[in-house]
């Protein structure tokens, strides 16, 4: 066990997201004063900003401001503060020198385009007589070269504590150790590393515990908040870690102290404002993404949980780590443009498509080329048949799944889907669904595809669909797949598509790959030849068109 420890609470800083810091400024002496007696090495009053000032926040507009409400500093304490480049800032000609009586350190939280700001802001207050936390946003997000540039730079100005920062609590033990050893590798022995993480996998305790039970000299900081309370699924627990420390490694911490803050002054606030763990909190983490974009989904109250989830997933990469309202909010009022309540259709074609095999024939050029496979598959099995944005002229399917508007247009005036067709409509066309009771429509949201790119690919928003259902097995014609003659894609000479050649490469590809991954939920078996039938042994092969 190492016992080169100290924890850090947080909770007037971090768990100020959930009460908007306003804890009042009695509350926040109280806490104070308790943490002081409680033992816990460095106590986080809050941060320093400009948008501070109020004595009843913890946001404080100066370091007097955290001096009034320290008091009398307990010994052997580090207090300090923080300073949230581009969210919660203050110029650092606006930070009084170091005096002894407020706080003894500052930590710079930054994300990777602010590296050479935050190192600008350390030097000024390194100058000024306080310890430095450099703290960079979403550590797993750097590459490892970039991780070791950035320890490089460090180095050099030695701060008091290096994090890992686990900013969308995603964290496993191998992700967290595979950090470590390569800080700890690279790292000034003297700098501690600190460990800040997030609760959404509810791995926060485990992974505190997995780094106090390294063999190491090197001082080890580990984050945390009275309660877990933080926005979201919240933190480690301050109360869970230093009773673990007690027990396992050296009584160390009072925790009585810490307990009565938790009746005192959480509990009220818990009561109007919950944390803790959570569906949505957990899909932002499987998500990579960052917890506000769960929580304003989830504040919308209108949204299922599949759902929430879907609209995590369709957020581009680019995006995920750093919040941003007005993409949120445009997905979320796109979705709801074509959400609908589709539980009568769902109903309606389990009850339909569980009786017999089902057959989903797409427009590859094989539906012509290799009809009579086709032909002999539907004799032997009497399968439920199921086109896919066409009407194939050599059979009558019993539905045909419309996603696109374009090729809507021209079924909806094509002769041959008149009679014993019936249309499985997805939402994003429910504007063009013929006014009926009986008209079928499936939500988009539910059977698009989560990679980026062919999200809205037609075959594999069918293949969602049954698999969706429930259904163990589907027989696909006519799956082809992209080739560079782009005039033999269809069997429908007048459906084209003017992609560059690169991008048919990309969605073969990518296409390939997710019927690979939704083969381990539905069985597919393909009846023509297909550039994605990994079982076939006279397929084309991926690299052939790659």
């Amino acid at each position: 066990m190492n016992r080169n420890f100290k924890i850090l609470d947080c909770t007037l800083r971090d768990g100020g997201y959930i009460n908007d810091f306003d804890f009042g400024k009695n509350s926040i002496r109280t806490i104070l004063k308790k943490l002081g007696r409680s033992g816990i090495d460095i106590i986080e009053c809050g941060f320093i900003s400009e948008k501070g000032g109020d004595e009843n926040s913890t946001v404080f507009n100066s370091v007097e401001a955290i001096e009034a409400v320290i008091g009398t500093k307990e010994p052997d304490r580090m207090y300090v503060a923080m300073v949230a480049l581009g969210e919660k800032e203050i110029a650092h000609e606006k930070i009084s020198p170091n005096n002894g009586k407020a706080i003894d350190g500052i930590r710079i939280t930054f994300h990777d385009y602010e590296i050479d700001k935050a190192f600008e802001y350390a030097r000024a207050l390194r100058e000024k007589g306080y310890e430095l936390f450099m703290q960079p946003i979403g550590t797993m997000s750097y590459s490892d070269q970039a991780l070791v540039e950035l320890i490089n730079k460090i180095n050099e100005i030695k701060p008091f504590a290096f994090y890992i920062v686990d900013t969308l609590g995603t964290m496993y033990k191998k992700d967290l150790l595979r950090l470590f050893y390569l800080i700890d590798h690279n790292l000034d022995s003297a700098i501690a590393i600190g460990f800040h993480s997030h609760n959404n996998l509810q791995l926060s305790f485990s992974n505190a515990q997995e780094l106090l039970s390294l063999h190491t000299k090197r001082t080890i900081l580990i984050d945390s908040s009275i309660f877990g309370m933080g926005r979201g699924a919240g933190n480690l627990c301050t109360e869970l870690i230093a009773r673990y420390i007690n027990d396992n490694i050296d009584e160390t911490y009072q925790i009585e102290p810490l307990l009565e803050i938790i009746g005192e002054q959480l509990i009220p606030i818990f009561a109007k404002n919950t944390w803790g763990y959570s569906v949505p909190y957990y899909l932002a983490a499987v998500n990579n993404c960052h917890p506000n974009y769960a929580s304003f989904l989830l504040n919308k109250q209108t949204l299922t949980m599949p759902v929430i989830g879907n609209l995590l997933a369709r957020i581009p990469v680019s995006k995920r780590i750093v919040f941003n309202k007005t993409l949120i909010e445009t997905m979320y009022l796109d979705f709801q443009e074509c959400y609908c309540d589709d539980l009568k259709t769902r109903t309606h074609l389990t009850g339909v498509l569980e009786k017999r095999p089902v057959l989903l024939v797409a427009p590859g050029n094989t539906v012509e080329k290799e009809w009579l496979k086709i032909a002999a598959f539907i004799a032997d099995q009497n399968p439920i048949v199921i086109s896919v944005n066409f009407h194939p002229q050599a059979m009558q399917p019993n539905y045909v799944f419309v996603s696109n508007r374009k090729r809507w247009e021209r079924l909806s005036i094509d002769p041959a889907s008149k009679g014993q067709t019936d249309f499985i409509f997805v939402s994003n066309l429910k504007d063009v669904v013929p006014d009926s009771s009986e008209s079928l429509v499936i939500n988009y949201s539910d059977v698009a595809c989560k990679q980026e790119g062919i999200q809205d690919n037609a075959g594999l928003m069918a293949i969602n669909m049954l698999n969706s259902l429930g259904l163990r097995s589907v027989s696909l014609a006519g799956f082809d797949g992209f080739s560079d003659h782009t005039n033999e894609n269809y069997v429908d000479g007048n459906m084209f598509n003017l992609l560059p050649k690169d991008e048919f490469h990309f969605r073969t590809e990518k296409i390939g790959q997710e019927l690979s991954r939704l083969g381990k939920s539905i069985e597919i078996h393909f009846i023509t030849t297909s550039l994605y039938d990994t079982g076939s042994t006279n397929r084309l092969k991926l690299r052939d068109v790659a």
